[in-house]
């Protein structure tokens, strides 16, 4: 049987004074890496049973064993690649030619940043992936959480400014230009900042009051022994 789809995580090890660094002046060095080994565990959780074809593309040789520790707690089929390339983007166009390369005839990369994200936006990015040339759903910090292409496009990728609220523009000023078919998802937040994991404790919050089923519960954990004007 060929292969379809392929999910491509970004990650990195939870290493304090690396991982969220931002967050690090509001949680300390050590909370900020263990915020984001709860984001990488509930982000894998969340998906690998439904999308069983998944890699986890990891920053750099040294986090490869430390990543695949975590995987294999949560998600023990995923497979393991290196990230290559001079800025996110290469990293990116690399990571789809490597996915390409073992067969797929589509792959969506997503972030490990958004632990709240619903799965079923996970499901429709990979369906439309099928027939779209690219797929992108939107952050609200200008970014993008999550891209999906069925062949590699790499001017989707040239000259993005990466980390600036321009970024979803460029890209698809890039598809424009291209004439590529485009399909959005609905926007969702990322969490760096101590204003975004704010939004995202109220968020859970709310669904936790309201009984409903929370999408990351280590996150939650661990949330829950902040103080609350962390």
């Amino acid at each position: 049987m060929s292969l379809q789809h392929a999910l491509i995580f970004f990650a990195r090890a939870p290493v304090p004074g690396k991982a969220k660094t931002r967050l690090i002046p509001e949680l300390g060095a050590e909370g900020a890496a263990e915020l984001y080994r709860c984001f990488l565990l509930d982000t894998l959780a969340r998906d690998c049973d439904e999308h069983p074809d998944v890699l986890v593309a990891v920053a750099e040789p040294a986090h490869l064993e430390p990543v695949r520790a975590l995987t294999e707690e949560v998600c023990p089929a995923a497979k393991l690649i290196v990230q290559s390339g001079l800025d996110l983007g290469e990293r990116m166009v690399n990571a789809f030619k490597e996915a390409f390369g073992r067969g797929y005839t589509s792959a969506v990369v997503i972030a490990t940043d958004t632990p709240s994200l619903p799965s079923a936006r996970v499901s429709s990015a990979l369906a439309l992936s099928d027939y779209r040339d690219l797929v992108i759903g939107p952050s609200l910090d200008g970014g993008y959480y999550l891209i999906g292409l069925r062949k590699v496009v790499p001017e989707f990728f040239r000259d993005v400014p990466w980390g600036s609220p321009a970024v979803l523009v460029q890209t698809l000023r890039w598809a424009q230009a291209l004439g590529a078919k485009v399909s959005l998802l609905e926007p969702w937040y990322d969490v760096d900042t101590p204003q975004d994991l704010e939004v995202l404790r109220s968020h859970l919050t709310a669904l936790h009051l309201a009984g409903d089923p929370l999408p990351c519960p280590r996150t939650w954990e661990f949330l829950q022994n902040l103080p609350e004007e962390a």
